[in-house]
């Protein structure tokens, strides 16, 4: 029973930021607790030094010592409220930093990227990333001082509470029980327990979600396009409204257990001074004492429920969230790591075999005994429709997540014998959602820094982007010199990368939908231009485009999982099967739209 009392509380959040501290700033955190203690301890400091003074004035005794008593307790309760402010925000910055580089390493360390796609964790997710953004409360550099007040009030109900066990251990008893016995009559309001449900947490991501939606760059366009200004608003304010409403139902105090909280009070100091009035009548404590006792007494009520809760949740939660994190994003996002060098792989093929995959989120396969061998040096073409597969294949070939049955092999060793990064240095990609990094195109274009200068401009020649900006320039116009890109030229930045890696050793090269934001004529150039500069690669295409399509050695065409042809863009248009069909779908959308152009008098690319 004891054991489980004790794991119970080891697990709460409170607890649980109460380890973080250390870790974030230990010396930080040793002085944040000294100061609390000792800040704690100067209110019955205060009463005892007072009652000394009194005492002293009383029997005219020097006052030299009980007036250095009350100016150092005096002094200390002036000093040391700046000076712990001052360690609680360093305290919380560094707290707060401590916990996004944890995030941060959590995130990226895995080899695979499960843990970041799993709607399991994407509560704990939201909450570690934005706590300390202002969105669901103060910085933790704010609320670290709310924190330090709260228990300060608590240390010091604690110390006023043992000098009136002085006076009478049953008067202590009596306050002590009354004050906290409001913990639990007011349970029900203790924002500790109830202000982060999973309820809560919902309406939150919800709130933040449509809050982003309205100040973010992105949703700008359609939301005036659309007449939808108003629309995100009321559904902003709706949200937010919710869940006040959630915490206002969570914080509130109930009627009854506030009645009850008086009359226990009440009660309790009714008859803790009645004792010590009857003990000045009986003469059995000196007026000294009595001020001490009665100025103990009255502190006693800091260990009432009060303020502290709300603080303390709001920078526990997040600790707690990240903790979590700790256990499970690690496992989520795990694969074997093999030591095999993948130098100069693939010299023979890459071959997916009776390969059968679905998302851990799902039940429902992907991928389903899926067989396919793509010879080195070939350059292999994946179409089909939305869903059937395509970007999964992708991503299985990245070694972002493993088959869960069958095997993918390079020259027939198992893609999970390879050591993962040997692997991604022969392997260079361009995914539907690339990322645009606001630094400069150099950096842009060579990430890692193992490119010359000479290796970027040409990759950025052969990409069509040579005159896009200076290698230096930053690619954001929110930076001194800097300059924004539309989604083409992104784009081809984007393929220039890839191309950069291949002069860094890259042997496949993966294209995941690479050209959706050109036009027919610039696609149809950059890939003619992509597989002249990796004729020695082995590159994979994914593409809805047959304009692009039927320039690669052999097309493949998924459904549901499973290739259901597969050869030369001639012998699928001879099989007349389903490549011909959507080919021909394509090829009279195209018909249509150059004739209506020539009757509109623009020049038409055949």
């Amino acid at each position: 029973m004891t054991g489980s009392v004790v794991d119970r509380l080891l697990a709460r959040p409170e607890w649980q930021f109460a380890t973080v501290l250390p870790k974030a700033a230990a010396t930080l955190a040793a002085f944040w607790w000294l100061l609390l203690i000792l800040r704690g301890l100067l209110p019955a400091g205060f009463a005892i030094a007072m009652g000394y003074l009194i005492t002293a004035v009383q029997t005219q005794a020097s006052l030299v010592a009980p007036l250095a008593a009350v100016a150092v307790v005096f002094l200390g309760l002036q000093i040391l409220a700046p000076l712990h402010l001052v360690i609680s925000k360093n305290l919380g910055s560094r707290t707060a930093a401590w916990l996004y580089d944890q995030l941060a390493g959590l995130c990226v360390t895995p080899t695979g990227i499960g843990h970041l796609e799993d709607p399991a964790l994407t509560t704990d997710l939201s909450m570690a990333r934005d706590f300390d953004l202002g969105i669901t409360g103060p910085p933790l550099a704010v609320s670290m001082d709310f924190i330090a007040a709260g228990l300060v009030e608590f240390v010091g109900g604690v110390a006023a509470t043992i000098v009136v066990a002085f006076f009478s251990p049953l008067a202590a008893l009596l306050l002590a029980g009354s004050w906290l016995a409001t913990h639990w009559l007011l349970r029900e309001s203790a924002v500790w327990k109830d202000r982060n449900t999973d309820e809560v947490r919902e309406a939150q991501r919800h709130a933040d979600y449509s809050f982003r939606v309205a100040v973010d760059p992105p949703a700008a366009k359609e939301l005036r396009l659309f007449g939808l200004s108003e629309w995100i608003v009321d559904r902003f304010s709706e949200r937010r409204r919710r869940l006040y409403e959630l915490r206002w139902e969570a914080t509130r105090l109930r009627e009854k257990s506030m009645i009850w909280s008086l009359l226990v009070v009440v009660a309790a100091n009714l008859v803790v001074f009645g004792m010590l009035a009857q003990a000045a009548m009986a003469g059995s404590i000196e007026l000294g004492q009595m001020v001490t006792f009665a100025s103990a007494a009255v502190s006693t009520s800091m260990i009432a429920f009060g303020g502290l809760s709300w603080a303390l949740d709001g920078a526990s939660a997040p600790a707690a969230a990240v903790l979590r994190l700790q256990t499970t994003m690690a496992g989520k996002g795990a694969l074997g790591i093999g030591s095999r060098s993948a130098d100069a792989l693939p010299a023979q093929s890459i071959r997916f075999r009776n390969v059968s995959f679905a998302y851990p989120s799902s039940s429902e396969q992907v991928l389903e005994n899926f067989d396919l061998t793509i010879p080195a040096g070939s350059s292999l073409a994946i179409v089909g429709q939305n869903g059937a597969g395509k970007t999964t294949l992708a991503k299985l070939l990245c070694r972002l997540y493993d088959p869960a049955s069958g095997t993918i092999e390079v020259d027939g060793i198992d893609l999970r014998e390879l050591e993962p990064v040997s692997w991604r240095h022969r392997l260079t990609a361009v995914f539907q959602d690339f990322i645009r990094f606001e630094w400069s195109l150099r950096d842009n274009v060579a990430p890692a820094g193992d490119a010359s200068d000479e290796q970027i401009l040409d990759s950025l020649a052969d990409a069509g982007a040579g005159n896009l900006a200076d290698l230096d320039t930053p690619l954001a116009k929110a930076y001194v010199g800097g300059t924004d890109l539309s989604g083409g030229q992104w784009q081809r930045v984007a393929l220039a990368r890839a191309l950069c890696a291949v002069r860094s050793g890259a042997g496949v090269v993966l294209l995941d939908e690479p050209t959706a934001q050109l036009d027919v004529r610039g696609e149809a150039e950059i890939f003619s231009r992509l597989l002249a500069q990796t004729r020695s690669c082995t590159t994979i295409l994914i593409s809805h485009r047959f304009s692009t399509v039927r320039q690669a050695d052999r097309i493949c065409v998924l459904e549901e999982g499973r290739v259901i042809e597969l050869g030369t863009h001639d012998e699928l248009i001879a099989l007349d099967g389903r490549y011909c069909r959507m080919f021909s779908l394509q090829a009279e959308r195209f018909n249509e739209s150059k004739e209506l152009a020539e009757q509109e008098g623009f020049d038409v690319l055949d």
